[in-house]
């Protein structure tokens, strides 16, 4: 898989324009680009300062987003051969196809990887005042890249066996749904779900940069944001799906079912004493097994619905429910928020 081709630092971009040869020098428009050159440059500076960073390291060293985008594409295509693979794809050149797909998509994550990797060092080493200017060590984060897109690749089949069943549910649970296959080819939610599924492995390996991208190109992509840090378990089905937000500590059960616009959301977040908001705790609901969710259902706080409940359309709930509870936007508004 081939990386993006990146002009040089001395390249000037094309641009296509309408002006001809045969117009005149004069009628050409002049732009400040002198002073605005150096006043970028200054604000550049100025970032750099507030964030300790009196350097860049060698140029642009972060992941590609396109890239991350053709592996992500390439993956679905090992993941499901025959139905996201390539048209001409036939049976009995499955597994040739799927080896040298994930070959060249697994020398491209890891590519990825280490360029995370070596971001990661070097912005913690900013953030405790270290030498910033240090190269981390290499010969560790060489040999960590390589043992995160190992275990990332031996995760697959656990990932398709996942995905199969979020598939199952899709069309179990949608009555205009006619085929495994159109569901899988068609459902944004189902697309959001792969995504997530991958980036989810990545997240729980510790390059969650990575992890992130994936999910906001899902995002971007379905309307569907779903954070990598969430876990959600089997048979997940998420129908039409714009405008579905589910937060990074959410936990999901098994056979769980979402509608469009459902919030998974925090309902206050921690400050420290610094005044900065609080990261890595627990802020998002907790949805036991066989829960439905109804459109435009907004569910904030380290809150629990019960296994086998149903939440109404537009429901605002911040407090737990006892398992096979049916909420409706009356009983909900009676709740302390």
């Amino acid at each position: 898989m081939s990386q993006p081709v990146v002009p040089a630092a001395n390249q000037s971009h094309q641009f296509s324009t309408t002006t001809t040869s045969t117009k005149a020098n004069a009628d050409t428009p002049h732009w400040p680009l002198e002073r605005i050159v150096s006043e970028l440059r200054a604000e550049r500076a100025r970032w750099r300062e507030s964030q300790k960073r009196t350097r860049e390291f060698g140029g642009r060293e972060l992941p590609s987003r396109e890239t991350l985008r053709e592996i992500v594409e390439a993956l679905s295509g090992a993941l499901f051969p025959m139905r996201l693979g390539p048209a001409d794809l036939r049976q009995e050149g499955e597994d040739y196809y799927i080896g040298y797909t994930l070959d060249s998509a697994l020398n491209a994550l890891h590519e990825q990887v280490r360029l995370a990797l070596y971001y990661e060092a070097r912005y913690r080493a900013s953030a405790t005042q270290a030498d910033s200017h240090a190269e981390p060590a290499t010969s560790v984060i060489e040999q960590h890249a390589v043992e995160i897109v190992r275990a990332f690749s031996l995760a697959l089949p656990k990932v398709r066996r996942l995905l199969d069943s979020d598939v199952q549910a899709a069309y179990d649970g949608d009555p205009a749904a006619r085929s495994v296959d159109e569901v899988l080819l068609c459902y944004p939610g189902v697309l959001a779900i792969i995504y997530y599924r991958l980036a989810h492995e990545l997240y729980t390996q510790g390059v969650p940069l990575l992890a992130r991208i994936i999910s906001e190109l899902a995002h971007s992509t379905t309307g569907i944001d779903i954070h990598p840090g969430a876990k959600i378990e089997a048979g997940f089905f998420i129908d039409h799906g714009t405008g579905v937000v589910i937060g990074e500590t959410a936990v999901i059960g098994q056979h769980v079912r979402l509608y469009q616009a459902v919030t998974l959301g925090a309902k206050r977040f921690e400050v420290a004493e610094d005044g900065t908001l609080q990261k890595d705790y627990a802020r998002h609901p907790i949805v036991e097994d066989d829960v439905i969710i109804y459109a435009g259902a907004t569910i904030l706080g380290r809150i629990t619905i019960g296994k086998g409940s149903t939440v109404g359309g537009n429901v605002w709930l911040t407090r737990s429910v006892p398992p096979n509870s049916h909420i409706t936007q009356q009983d909900a508004s009676h709740q302390k928020v």
